[in-house]
């Protein structure tokens, strides 16, 4: 059950390892392409948070086998040997945007496919106008009422041009291109490390793919082409933006940790993310074990936000990978009120997700709001500690990490919100010496 409230004790050093969870924006899209095979799936490093666990419900919904492992509680088995065109619970799509991945999979196993508008975080408009255009030139055709009705009784390939690299976007046409009979071109195509997983996985189950890690992948369909989809073990990738939140959460209360157990892919994601931290001040360096590396984040730090050239204002800004990350700018904010300096931040993707930094202001941050996009943020700044909402996944984690900082006991309300994105994470932190009881805690003291 997820905890209704976290009570934190701020202003601790932490310290220690802690290995990443698997990446859920990875998890999501590949539980949802299991449907295309009716061969046995095993998926390893499988986060066990609301959003995969609300995913695995509806994949259970429309036939499908979905068990988590007896002995291993991050190992998910899938066998959609039987899979319908059901009429999916509007109430469980409701609660995560990925359930509009299953679109493409029970289009190619059905036919058919009814969906309700998907839900997730609101942070501003999703437009899913980039699915559908893709469906459309792939041989579907689909109704947009109360429902998003999908119908075709053959896929083809097409060369398609995304109107905008949407993730979720590519991976749904990644899925009904798997499906299609011939080769299917995906140009302006996302190529963040969750997709890149997708394209893995499809591999493995006998999709011929080029392109993994580009934005021009090329997938060769496996429609009447005499072989079909198999099945197969494939192993999730750490979550990125997980990896980004530890760093800000060294950043913030002055810590030494070290992220443990990731690949030589993995620290070759961290590259824009590793950059925008140092623009704060912030250095990680990495120490390599045989094929595994660890990166270390030292408590002696600059914190000293480097001004541009000139000595102008610099600027910390979001764009699609291999930028910064959008998931990561909560994260930023929250740093940058403890380091020396001045910093325009620029979130240009979604008009509501910077809403949060009222709180923080409340909490003692020096933090103008220019427009729904632009913040300045003046540091540094002793927080103080106080009652907030976690108003979505990545804010959430945001207010946790001042709350770390912050002198004080807070009080974080709602963070459901962030159980949906990090896996056991009060539990986690508290093994690096984080003081978190959540409102199991409390209750089981009273």
């Amino acid at each position: 059950m997820a905890a209704a409230q976290f009570v934190v004790e701020g202003g601790y050093p932490l310290s220690g390892s802690i290995r990443p969870s698997g990446n859920k924006n990875a998890a999501l899209p590949v539980i949802a392409a299991a449907l295309l095979t009716d061969q046995p799936v095993t998926l390893h490093n499988v986060p066990r948070i609301r959003d995969v666990e609300t995913l695995v419900d509806l994949v259970r919904s429309v036939g499908a086998a979905a068990t988590w492992d007896a002995s291993d509680a991050n190992t998910l088995h899938i066998h959609a040997k039987n899979v319908r065109a059901a009429s999916l619970d509007p109430v469980l799509c409701a609660r995560i945007r990925a359930s509009i991945l299953l679109a493409a999979p029970l289009l190619a196993r059905c036919g058919e496919v009814a969906l309700p508008p998907p839900g997730g975080d609101v942070i501003g408009r999703r437009r899913v106008d980039t699915h559908f255009l893709a469906f459309e030139q792939l041989g579907a055709r689909y109704d947009l009422g109360e429902r998003f009705v999908l119908r075709a009784s053959t896929l083809h390939g097409a060369d398609i041009f995304l109107d905008e690299p949407s993730v979720t976007g590519t991976e749904n046409a990644l899925c009904a291109a798997a499906a299609a009979q011939g080769t299917t071109i995906l140009r302006n195509a996302a190529c963040e490390p969750h997709v890149q997983d997708l394209v893995r996985f499809l591999q493995v189950i006998g999709v011929q793919i080029e392109g993994v890690g580009s934005n021009l992948l090329t997938v060769h369909g496996l429609g009447k082409s005499g072989r079909s989809f198999g099945g197969g073990s494939f192993r999730i990738g750490p979550d990125h933006i997980e990896i980004g939140s530890f760093i800000g959460l060294a950043a913030v209360t002055r810590s030494a940790l070290r992220v443990s157990d990731l690949r030589r892919q993995d620290i070759d994601n961290l590259r824009a993310i590793r950059m925008g931290f140092d623009r704060l001040g912030i250095h990680c360096g990495v120490e390599t074990h045989g094929e595994t590396s660890d990166l270390v984040i030292a408590a002696e730090q600059s914190r000293s936000i480097k001004p541009d050239l000139g000595g102008q204002i610099p600027k910390l800004e979001d764009q699609p990978w291999p930028a910064f990350p959008a998931d990561l700018m909560s994260i930023a904010i929250v740093t940058a009120t403890q380091c020396d300096g001045v910093i325009l931040v620029h979130e240009k993707m979604f008009e509501s997700r910077m809403f949060f930094v009222d709180k923080l202001v409340g909490m003692g941050a020096r933090i103008i709001l220019c427009d729904p996009h632009r913040a300045i943020v003046y540091g540094p700044t002793q927080l103080r500690a106080g009652t907030v909402e976690s108003p979505d996944i990545r804010a959430g984690m945001a207010m946790l990490l001042a709350a770390l900082a912050a002198r004080g006991t807070s009080t974080i309300n709602n963070v459901g919100q962030i159980e949906r994105g990090y896996e056991r994470i009060a539990t986690r932190l508290r093994s690096l010496g984080a003081r978190i009881e959540t409102g199991q805690d409390r209750a089981a003291k009273s």
